[in-house]
């Protein structure tokens, strides 16, 4: 890596675009870190950002031609008879050829950013013989993309970004995988159309016919026992970060992101958001979902109950968390100087526990999916531009916010269970009552 960066201060471009065309053609070549250190040298004035990402660009269509020009040369009948040797025999190369040519196309633009994936893109490209216009157009997006990526983020980055090459490299194959998994869904979707919608009209139907029934208790109880699941699988994951310290790096890049996505012009809208994560706004909110419950509650002495549980609870739970992860901090002065006692925080943790119960209350008595679905969209909007405000003014680290935001929705999740059991519970002592009076 240092000779190549060395050759890049002298030579440049030149380098950059041979580094390309070499790197994607499977040779060893570091491409990743020498696309950071080209936005890193832009950032000098060294280089041009923008002619950087077109010489990169061009460097990587050019060595992904080559590759598929070679795999067409070598073709089906060269694999025939060496493929067993690596894994690539007649049989599978059949059924992955099907597979590559149904919806290879659309995998080409994220493919880039998967190691090992990126190398034989080309090469299986040629051998399936996907046409080459398509080839070449998906190609060139896909390139342009991945290249502008690793570029305008060493742009960002400046001299840290050597520093978060990895974790940044981590997250971005990550977000590929779930990307080209979505991809692979709108491919199916496209492909099954017809029968997808009757299925999903049937359901939406049966649905509907539970939602206005009793068992519409047992549905939000399913449902709430699922998003609660989801959350204890965050937290054990966060718990585990927190206390092997890989967290830091995170939070210095997001903060760094965040810096420069969202530039002063955006301050009166962050400042609205983080109005309303104040204890002023909160203590409105609760007061709010008590005036809906008594107008509108059909469990009312319930809600009002696991209403006190959620908000006096969440206090006392949140409080008890940011002592065990102070007293579990990992022995580090510069982890303790940062995290005294902030980690969960406290205002991300109570803002998603009070908002979250006020959303759900207006969700459980309105009988509109619509309303629903504007609901969540809202609550998910509200609580992500939140967090952003907190990043954006530099009062909380992004892992403080998500920490909150996770051990939140834990909180939120069991105090919600609970309130389904109780109802179900309720109810059916209620038809119990009313059978007896019959008889």
């Amino acid at each position: 890596m240092q000779y190549l960066t060395s050759f890049m201060n002298d030579y440049g471009y030149l380098v950059l675009f041979l580094s390309l065309v070499l790197g994607i053609m499977a040779l060893p070549i570091p491409i990743e870190a020498l696309m950071g250190y080209a936005g890193f040298l832009a950032y000098q004035g060294q280089l041009n950002w923008l002619a950087s990402v077109l010489c990169a660009s061009v460097g990587c269509l050019l060595g992904m031609m080559i590759a598929y020009w070679i795999g067409a040369k070598l073709g089906m009948p060269f694999f025939e008879k060496y493929g067993s040797k690596i894994h690539l025999g007649p049989e599978r190369l059949n059924s992955t050829s099907n597979w590559f040519k149904k919806y290879g196309n659309k995998l080409l633009i994220v493919a880039l950013f998967i190691p090992g994936v990126r190398h034989i893109t080309g090469y299986f490209s040629g051998i399936t013989r996907l046409p080459f216009i398509i080839f070449s157009t998906f190609s060139a997006i896909g390139s342009l993309i991945w290249v502008s990526t690793f570029i305008l983020l060493g742009k960002m980055l400046g001299p840290k970004w050597e520093i978060f090459h990895e974790i940044i490299k981590k997250y971005l194959i990550i977000g590929s995988i779930i990307i080209a998994g979505l991809l692979v869904l709108f491919y199916l979707f496209k492909k099954f159309q017809k029968e997808i919608i009757l299925t999903l009209v049937f359901i939406g139907k049966r649905a509907l016919e539970i939602f206005h029934t009793r068992r519409r208790t047992e549905l939000f109880l399913a449902g709430i026992s699922l998003v609660t699941l989801g959350f204890i699988i965050l937290m054990i994951n966060l718990i585990q970060n927190y206390l092997e310290n890989d967290i830091n790096e995170l939070d210095t890049v997001i903060n760094m992101l965040i810096s420069y996505i969202f530039k002063n012009h955006f301050d009166l809208l962050m400042h609205f958001f983080l109005k309303l994560g104040t204890a002023t706004m909160l203590v409105s909110i609760i007061f709010y979902t008590l005036l809906w419950i008594i107008w509108k509650g059909k469990n009312k002495l319930i809600e009002l109950y696991f209403l006190f549980i959620a908000v006096a609870g969440g206090e006392i739970y949140e409080e008890i968390l940011r002592n065990v992860f102070h007293r579990l901090s990992p022995d580090e002065p510069s982890l303790l100087e940062r995290f005294p006692y902030s980690f969960p925080s406290e205002q991300s943790l109570m803002a998603f526990v009070i908002y979250g119960f006020f959303f759900f209350i207006m969700l459980r008595h309105s009988k509109y999916l619509l309303v629903h679905t504007i609901l969540v969209v809202l609550w998910i909007v509200l609580l992500l531009f939140m967090g952003i405000s907190r990043i954006y003014f530099h009062v909380q680290d992004p892992s403080q916010i998500a920490a909150g935001y996770v051990f939140g929705g834990v909180w939120l999740g069991l105090t919600t269970m609970l309130l389904e059991i109780f109802r179900l519970l309720t109810t059916i002592d209620s038809s119990k009552k009313r059978s007896r009076i019959r008889v």
